[in-house]
Formats: structure tokens, sequence, C-alpha cells
């Protein structure tokens, strides 16, 4: 790939990707979260800070910082701000909220005229296993999201669970253990986390279970465009003037 730059993880315009469909936001929106808050993470670290340190600069919660370094969508845009000046990269949002990021003029094409993006990006799940890890997420996200709002579903979860332990299956029981104490505690964090033991708990997990065949699909088609590279925007027209 030539003439790459990257924001927050993702790549300008390259050609031969799709571009972005319609439905695949929940999916995009969460990756690009969650290569913020790495990206966020590894400044920290670069710069020698412990997490109590940029906590107490950013003038928030340690609890508030781990969020954010998770790509957790619960924290307020202003505190994602706050880490962001503290860490001194408070230019990335000069640039989204500079006329970098607007449209050009209305430019005619054929009988219609159409806005071209100044910038267009790539935003592409970086291996295969950073698509896993995305997906397996977003089915759990959406998956706790239908149990909040109907209990009942999550009974449905412990009796699918008690009857992959009643199998006589041993490979995965401390992982079944607890994702027992999960549900019945509804203790959805530990289900979320993107640690290395978060991710094993989803890797045996019966929560995805729940969901409507339509949801699951949709989540698998979104991963699936996101490992070839989603295009948000479009190429810029080098042959109009004004526009690339």
């Amino acid at each position: 790939m030539t003439g790459k730059l990257v924001i927050y993880g993702v790549n300008v315009w390259n050609s031969g990707q799709m571009t972005a469909p319609s439905d695949s936001s929940s999916v995009l929106d969460r990756q690009l979260l969650l290569q913020l808050g790495e990206r966020l993470k590894r400044v920290r670290r670069q710069q020698g800070l412990s997490g109590a340190a940029l906590a107490q600069r950013a003038g928030i919660s340690r609890t508030t910082l781990a969020a954010i370094e998770s790509g957790d969508p619960s924290p307020s845009m202003g505190n994602y701000v706050r880490v962001m000046s503290a860490l001194g990269v408070s230019a990335d949002v000069a640039l989204l909220s500079s006329d970098a990021m607007q449209v050009t003029p209305r430019i005619a094409e054929g009988p219609r005229e159409r806005r071209v993006p100044a910038v267009s990006v790539l935003v592409k799940a970086d291996g295969s296993h950073d698509a896993q890890d995305l997906q397996s997420l977003t089915l759990h996200e959406k998956a706790i999201k239908l149990m909040r709002s109907d209990p009942a579903l999550i009974a449905q979860a412990l009796a699918t669970l008690e009857n992959w332990r009643n199998s006589g299956s041993t490979h995965s029981r401390f992982l079944w253990d607890e994702w027992s104490v999960i549900l019945h505690r509804r203790e959805w964090r530990r289900a979320l986390s993107i640690s290395r033991r978060g991710k094993e708990l989803r890797q045996a997990s019966p929560v995805p279970t729940i969901l409507p065949p339509l949801v699951r699909a949709a989540v698998l088609e979104q991963v699936g465009a996101l490992k070839k590279g989603v295009q948000l925007g479009s190429k810029p027209r080098a042959t109009q003037k004004g526009v690339g």
C-alpha cells in the first residue's frame, strides 16, 4: 500500500475497496472506538505515564480512563477529548472539526449533483484474529442489550449453558462456571472486557445463542465487509477543480 495516512488506526482511501454499506455503522463504530482506545493506551505508555497519572492529569477517574482505553462507548465524548488533550494529541480533534473533514461544493454528475468528501477513509480490521474478536464482541453487546430489556433471555442463556455442562465435555468447564456467575449476577462488564480473559470467556459463551438469526447474520456480514475494507466517503476526482 502506498501513500498511507493513519487516523486512529484507519487508512485513508486505497483503490479497490468497497464503499461502506448503510447498515454497517454499529460494527464500524465499535472498530473505530477499539482502535482509538488502543492508540491512546499506546501513546500513554510511550510517554511513560501510568494510568493513575494520566487519569489525574485529565481530571477523570481511573475507571473512566480504563473504559476509554478499552474503546468503551459509555464514556462521554468530552472525556475522550480530555484524555487526548492530556496526551498532547488533541490535534486529531482539530482535524475532525476543521474544514479538512468537510465536503466540497456540489459537483455536477449528469442530470444530478452530489457532494464529494474532501477526505476518504478506509476502515479495515487488521487480521482475521482482530476481526474474530470484533465479531464476538459485537454479538455479545447486542445480546446483552436484549437481555437487559428481557430478563427471560438470561434464563434461556443459562439453560443453554446447563446443557453444555451436562454434555460431558470438560474442555471449557471453568469458563462455563464463570459464565454462570456472570449471568446470575448480570456482570456484563466482565463479559464485554477486551482483556485476554474477556476474549477467552466469549469463546465459550452461551450468550450469542439468544440472538435472532437475522441479527447474527447482519453482524457476520458487517464484519466480513470490514475484513475486506470499508471505505467511508468516495475517491476524490482529480479531474475536477477543487477536488482531491
